[in-house]
């Protein structure tokens, strides 16, 4: 059972960049044309950047979000398109971790929005130059603003300038100086035009994670902006409900690729995409892995042992995970609250939590909760 005095840690969580992160943060040559937030019609804002306007997409539910009924663009519409539509925990750190302490949740681990929970945004820039001091204004906001103010209630992880993996590692690098616990990364980086894992362009990204010790974030939906879609009529339900095949296909894809045999000390987090699918996807690989050694199979040990080496995942409620997690591995099961987006449970999130761990022996629970973790994100 999960004990009063553990203090919840949740591995997945959002934020929604207040209009003055770029323009504060950002080297003051590009100040002027840094992303900016400007309105497009009644309940409706946007970033305006390069000349282009990106409408805001906030995934909320009836408790962190208001719902325009009737009012042209809405309706059911799954996302608030404009801050006054969100709670203000959603943008405003102050009123953040009210929220937290009211959902009885101690600290998180947050993810971007305009940037994309990737940084896959700043892939679409005219200039790269403007695009990399973006990518270093985001992780300063985040850095010595957001997590500064409550440094002992939210994890700090940053972006990386996909476009160039030395630019990528150099930044991995002057973030870890100051600070952060992880990197924000991708996925699958294929399906952006960018190279594959196997290919060895993102050894120097790797390398430099190991050196600082800072894990990967690999979120869900980092490798396009659709989960999964079997047919074009296909709901967004769908993808929301089997986000955990994209947490599936990066697993299977670094673990044959052999990237991993090259970076030892590698971790990976598969962040959002639950884990009660794991016992079965591990079983399955090791099963493909004994009898089917196409060329290009470059795993030199079983999948599990990968697995357990350098993947950790995460849950909200998940009973299979929870009942499967010593096949799992006790060690690599965490938390997550997934605040203020439309899976999060505030502000019942400890409550329906203990309700999950009721038959869990107490210690475990802690590691669930909690210490797993401050472990992995070196977090305490």
């Amino acid at each position: 059972m999960l004990r009063p005095e553990v203090q919840l840690i949740s591995v997945d969580d959002h934020v929604v960049e207040p209009p003055h992160t770029f323009h504060d943060h950002i080297e003051p040559k590009y100040r002027d044309a840094a992303p900016r937030v400007v309105a497009r019609g009644p309940g409706v804002e946007g970033w305006e950047w390069e000349g282009r306007f990106y409408p805001i997409a906030f995934q909320g539910n009836a408790r962190t979000r208001r719902f325009r009924e009737g009012e042209a663009g809405h309706g059911e519409d799954l996302y608030a398109r404009c801050f006054d539509d969100m709670t203000p925990a959603a943008y405003d750190v102050h009123e953040r971790v009210v929220a937290m302490d009211e959902d009885g949740v101690q600290a998180e681990l947050i993810f971007p929005q305009f940037p994309r929970f990737g940084g896959t945004q700043f892939l679409e820039a005219n200039d790269f130059d403007l695009a990399l001091a973006c990518v270093r204004a985001w992780n300063d906001w985040m850095l010595d603003e957001w997590a500064a103010a409550y440094p002992e209630r939210f994890i700090p992880q940053t972006l990386v300038p996909l476009w160039d993996p030395l630019l990528a590692a150099a930044e991995i690098e002057r973030c870890a100086a100051k600070g952060s616990k992880a990197v924000l990364f991708v996925e699958n980086p294929h399906p952006l035009g960018l190279p594959s894992f196997p290919t060895g362009h993102w050894d120097p990204v790797f390398s430099a994670c190991e050196e600082t010790g800072l894990p990967l974030s690999m979120h869900i939906g980092t490798s396009s902006s659709l989960m999964v879609k079997p047919s074009p009529e296909s709901t967004p339900s769908v993808g929301i409900a089997l986000c955990g095949v994209n947490s599936m296909s990066a697993l299977g894809d670094l673990v044959f690729s052999g990237v991993l045999n090259k970076h030892p000390k590698l971790r990976i987090a598969l962040s959002e995409g639950g884990a009660g699918w794991v016992p079965y996807v591990l079983e399955r690989l090791d099963y493909t892995w004994e009898r089917s050694r196409y060329e290009g199979v470059l795993c030199d040990v079983a999948p599990s042992q990968v697995f357990a080496q350098h993947f950790w995942v995460c849950m909200i409620v998940d009973r299979y995970a929870i009942a499967n997690r010593h096949l799992i591995g006790i060690d690599k099961l965490m938390w997550e609250a997934d605040f203020p987006h439309n899976d999060s449970n505030f502000p019942d999130s400890r409550k329906l939590l203990e309700e999950a761990l009721a038959d869990v022996p107490d210690d475990e629970a802690h590691q669930i909760a909690e210490l797993n973790a401050r472990n992995f994100y070196d977090f305490h």
